[in-house]
């Protein structure tokens, strides 16, 4: 006779989408937050009789969400995430695990006649922000920030040469091509002692200066690889907090419009205008950590 075992489970509440605004006097201040939210019991029960006594239910977790929102204010969604872990662990001793993760909505503050505005915002999505806590109970929480959806290209200063060459290729050697991408990252810190909104426009400010280099010049890459890598070393060694990153880059493709069949126009070159390719494309990723100390 077979027996089964649960081995993993949670449930929760998703999309709980949620504006916060600061008031200090005419100066406002806002938060968009959409906040997930997944419980782990200590009892399976409820998946294995039907008992549903021992659930917090979802909509439960939502009005959770908002009333510690106006408890405590959205800092950060970092540490509004730690906030909404402790307080379920803290409140239903049955609740095992935790895992709250959110995107901030990417508003910024206008600016009128060069001046910030007191309260109106613009949307501005040249990257959206996220996090990921997760805390056991008796444990630390494990903070996990993010970005994803930062697109960028630059059209000289890259490369893709002296790759493998045999029956399967097709692709010429590029001295000098468009390098475009659209980045999702996540990191992990090691500590929760942290200014996660300065370590969070650190880490974009270092992925936009390793891609682009100098105003005035540029920087060369031989390939995504070597710039993704670059990258992470570069925000390793710029945040002492964070002990793990990982990029993916998928590499969206702008190829040359072949110009030379038409004879009459005279284009036998063409390196002005370009084709977008959405897919196929390649899909780089890597992962860099620091290493441990050799033992003695």
């Amino acid at each position: 006779m077979s027996t089964y075992k649960i081995v993993d489970d949670a449930y929760g509440k998703s999309g709980v989408k949620l504006l916060h605004i600061k008031r200090d006097g005419p100066v406002h201040s806002i938060r968009e937050l959409e906040v997930n939210t997944q419980l782990t019991l200590s009892s399976k029960k409820d998946y294995t009789t039907g008992d549903n006594s021992d659930i917090v239910a979802t909509d439960s977790q939502k009005n959770t969400v908002y009333l510690l929102a106006k408890k405590y204010g959205v800092n950060s969604p970092e540490e509004f995430a730690i906030i909404l872990s402790r307080h379920f662990l803290n409140t239903y001793n049955h609740v095992l695990k935790v895992q709250v993760h959110i995107e901030l909505y990417p508003w910024q503050r206008a600016e009128i006649d060069g001046k910030k505005h007191n309260h109106a915002f613009v949307f501005t999505p040249v990257a959206v922000r996220v996090c990921t806590v997760r805390m056991e109970r008796n444990g630390v929480p494990v903070v996990e920030s993010g970005l994803k959806d930062l697109r960028v290209l630059k059209t000289t200063q890259s490369a893709f040469v002296n790759f493998v060459a045999d029956d399967y290729r097709s692709l010429p050697d590029a001295s000098d091509r468009v390098f475009s991408t659209v980045i999702t990252s996540r990191w992990v810190y090691s500590t929760t002692n942290v200014d996660y909104c300065r370590a969070w426009n650190t880490v974009k400010d270092s992925i936009l200066s390793v891609f682009s280099g100098p105003a005035d010049k540029g920087i060369f890459s031989p390939s995504v690889q070597n710039t993704l890598h670059l990258t992470e070393k570069l925000v390793l060694d710029s945040i002492p907090e964070i002990n793990y990153i990982e990029m993916i880059l998928p590499n969206k493709h702008y190829v040359n419009v072949d110009l030379s069949k038409f004879k009459n126009v005279g284009f036998a070159h063409n390196d002005t205008v370009l084709q977008p390719l959405d897919k196929p494309s390649g899909n780089i990723r890597a992962a860099l950590t620091r290493s441990l100390p050799s033992k003695l």
